[in-house]
């Protein structure tokens, strides 16, 4: 027999109601200055303690955050979501992930499930899905930030729950990776640009060819294969272009990961890493350092991402909220070994 003091109990010392008691807890108007130090005064007494349940209810907020990402065991998103957790911990929130696995019909049904659950707000990460489609979610979703995606659509309508986004500057990323390979005398340069519905690949693509062209180079179209954002998915998309492609003498990859995969089939390629073939990844995860030879990447401050995301959404949910607009960081280039 649990000896738990519930609400009912103050409510039936102090003589009142429990709609009463549940008013001075989450201190609302409506209650006389008598009524609410008596309960005070009995709650103190009893020691009683709401739980998170009597608060939900009465609050209609159960202080948690959804968060989407495409992938834990991807360093990159583990570290975005280490500096989610930290700042919505801090602030009383918690927070429910759920991984996508970097399938768009797995988001896609996650994101209906979370119409069915009680979170206050979501955090979208790197979402694959259609701009209509995602829209359409977000209309019946909660108050919501996207991070590394944009949505070309009706950002003011009332039904869009759309905050804000967060973003990486991937077109400035690309052109500061290649204008390095040019200006070390590569001419062609291929790109291993991850998945095709990544906004980041997208936009990174667009700063790969921009640069490109304003050197005054043609890049050929087989110079460009998108593959899966994991070392394997780089391995196999640099041992493509090495056979059919071998006059490149450059990569450029979507992410660390997708560089290291690069590395690897160099090595089995015969090409050594940088005398014959530059490589510059994404990111600057810890593993970019510690590889051999290291990386040359385009650093993003993960954890910094996560904390704005977070900060934005929950300024939003104290009833805060600001316009709708883009928090965008511009990433910075980091020369180590792999083209130095």
């Amino acid at each position: 027999m649990s000896n738990r003091i519930t609400m009912s109990d103050v409510a039936r010392k102090a003589g009142v109601s429990l709609m009463t008691v549940s008013r001075v807890i989450n201190d609302k108007e409506d209650v006389s200055v008598e009524t609410r130090l008596r309960v005070l005064e009995i709650i103190k007494s009893m020691d009683y303690r709401p739980s998170a349940i009597a608060r939900s209810l009465a609050t209609q907020q159960t202080r948690t955050i959804g968060l989407l990402i495409p992938d834990i065991s991807n360093p990159f998103f583990a570290d975005v979501t280490l500096g989610i957790e930290h700042l919505a911990y801090a602030q009383g929130y918690h927070v429910f992930l759920c991984n996508t696995d970097e399938d768009p019909e797995r988001e896609l049904m996650l994101l209906q499930s979370l119409e069915e659950k009680q979170i206050d707000g979501l955090i979208l990460c790197s979402s694959r899905l259609a701009d209509n489609l995602l829209l359409d979610l977000l209309a019946h979703l909660p108050a919501t930030v996207l991070m590394h995606r944009t949505i070309n659509g009706s950002n003011n309508d009332r039904k869009n729950s759309l905050v804000q986004s967060v973003l990486i500057d991937d077109q400035t990323g690309s052109r500061l990776a290649i204008q390095h390979l040019i200006q070390r005398g590569h001419h062609q340069i291929g790109f291993l640009a991850g998945p095709a519905l990544s906004y980041s690949s997208v936009s990174r693509k667009k700063g790969y060819y921009s640069s490109l062209e304003s050197a005054g180079i043609s890049p050929d179209s087989g110079w460009v294969v998108n593959c899966p954002p994991y070392v394997h998915g780089g391995y196999q998309a640099a041992l493509h272009l090495l056979t059919e492609h071998p006059e490149l003498t450059a990569f450029f990859c979507f992410n660390d990961l997708v560089a290291v995969g690069a590395l690897q089939a160099c090595r089995e390629s015969g090409r050594g890493v940088p005398d014959d073939l530059n490589v510059v990844g994404f990111d600057d995860i810890p593993l970019a350092d510690l590889v051999s030879p290291t990386l040359t990447t385009c650093r993003v401050p993960r954890q910094k991402l996560g904390t704005l995301a977070v900060s934005a959404l929950i300024e939003h949910l104290k009833d805060r909220p600001g316009e709708s607009q883009q928090i965008v960081m511009q990433p910075e280039l980091i020369i180590r070994q792999s083209a130095p």
